[in-house]
């Protein structure tokens, strides 16, 4: 048997028009009840729980405009769809200013009917989800929020990552959660009880990065007052991450190719060897086979890290875990914050949905807490969006603008979403600092 998709109501004073929609609905698995009027319609929504009401526009008496104020006032959660056989632009603004989900106009083709309903049913899901205080169960695996075919994929990646010990490179944009991903293969290896140690090699200068690496002894240079363990030390039987590996220069490039090949490193000052065990991960959002072509990363060094490959899709190309992804973060931090979970409207919610995302899941992290703490009310609307997601719902697009004139654009915008706060807007525009004082000359 086909499964119920939920209840709908079609209202329309034509016996014809609710025929024919409640015969083609129905084959499509939904329950369909009709009314020929307004005040039918409202008898059969006292006392049966409606999903969406389908109304005609114009019928005599009362017309379904005062059908969906009806609805709004009084049943908020349920959608609308207004169907008119006279449509004009006023009729258009004045249903959905009144609270309609949609507008088509007869006569229809079936599609554009199914269509309208599926809408109506994806928005009446992320109604439900989004706002409850109830503690949603979370589609979660290795810590990672998702269920979309391209997370599900890396899903598999890892569990075949991590059965194999060999060096791993994690690539993908800023903010996808490489880091995540290499801690997922870690702790689902047989080197989970071991040490797992992150580095971020270009937040640690190129002259101390070496030291910070691989140790030093007493004497090796001035400050050094004792013999110090670096993090491949630290790491030894266990899993060391380098994220933005890219970063490196081409003298620490050669060391590491050696710790790969010899599984030995060189403390700073120390003429004699060490032997470590430890499993590399390596990441980086950039193209480090670009790098590679131009001389800026060693190729046999890319090769080593190269082995196994995980590319990390960007939150757009997740489709479907940005909602589950926000409920996550509300139901995470409206507590901590001492607040109830927020509700999203519509309006708002399709546009967070429809965001592109640059700086990924850490900036749609970064959103949701900014959004519940400057929340003065449980509800978020349109206005309580950063501005740079109103401007990109809103605002037409132009190309005639050079690229130069765009990262400008951008790079102020993010400076607004995140209140001046320059280490975070260069987190999420995927450069340091360094580089973001230069942009701003």
């Amino acid at each position: 048997m086909m499964k119920n998709k939920g209840k709908i109501l079609t209202v329309d004073d034509n016996t014809n028009t609710r025929e024919i929609i409640q015969r083609n609905l129905k084959n499509e698995g939904y329950t369909v009840l009709t009314a020929s009027n307004v005040n039918s319609a409202i008898k059969i929504l006292e006392n049966t729980e409606i999903d969406l009401i389908i109304t005609d526009l114009k019928m005599p008496h009362i017309s379904g405009l005062d059908l969906v104020k009806h609805v709004r006032e009084n049943y908020k959660n349920s959608e609308v769809i207004v169907i008119t056989g006279y449509p004009t632009i006023e009729s258009a603004v004045e249903a959905v200013k009144i609270g309609a989900d949609d507008y088509i106009a007869k006569p229809f083709k079936n599609k554009d009917l199914f269509k309208a309903v599926e809408r109506a049913f994806d928005k009446l899901k992320n109604k439900k989800r989004i706002g409850s205080e109830e503690i949603f169960s979370f589609n979660e695996k290795y810590g990672i929020i998702g269920e979309s075919s391209a997370i599900r994929k890396v899903f598999r990646e890892i569990e075949k990552a991590s059965k194999i010990i060999k060096t791993v490179l994690i690539t993908g944009e800023s903010g996808t959660g490489k880091e995540l991903i290499a801690r997922a293969i870690h702790y689902n290896s047989i080197r989970s009880s071991a040490p797992f140690v992150p580095i971020n090699c270009s937040a640690i200068p190129e002259n101390l990065l070496e030291s910070e690496l691989f140790g030093y002894i007493k004497g090796a240079f001035t400050g050094a007052n004792e013999t110090r363990a670096g993090f491949f030390q630290t790491a030894d039987g266990g899993t060391i991450f380098l994220d933005e590996i890219g970063e490196t220069s081409t003298l620490m490039q050669v060391k590491l190719l050696r710790v790969i090949q010899e599984k030995e490193i060189y403390m700073v000052g120390s003429k004699k060897n060490q032997k470590v065990d430890v499993r590399i991960l390596a990441a980086t959002n950039k193209d480090l086979y670009h790098l590679v072509e131009t001389g800026k990363f060693r190729e046999d060094l890319y090769y080593r890290l190269n082995v196994i490959s995980l590319d990390i899709p960007p939150l757009r190309d997740r489709n479907g875990d940005i909602l589950l992804l926000i409920d996550y973060f509300c139901s995470k931090y409206a507590p901590e914050l001492g607040k109830s979970v927020p509700k999203i409207d519509d309006k708002a919610l399709n546009i967070l949905k429809k965001f592109r995302w640059p700086g990924n899941v850490r900036e749609l992290e970064n959103v949701i807490q900014r959004l519940i703490v400057m929340s003065d009310s449980d509800k978020i609307e349109v206005t309580d969006l950063p501005s740079i997601m109103r401007f990109s719902a809103f605002g037409k697009s132009s190309f005639t603008r050079t690229l130069a004139e765009v990262e400008k654009e951008y790079v102020r915008n993010v400076l607004e979403n995140v209140g001046g706060n320059k280490t975070k807007a260069a987190k999420i525009l995927g450069i340091d600092r360094k580089t973001l004082r230069e942009k701003l000359k």
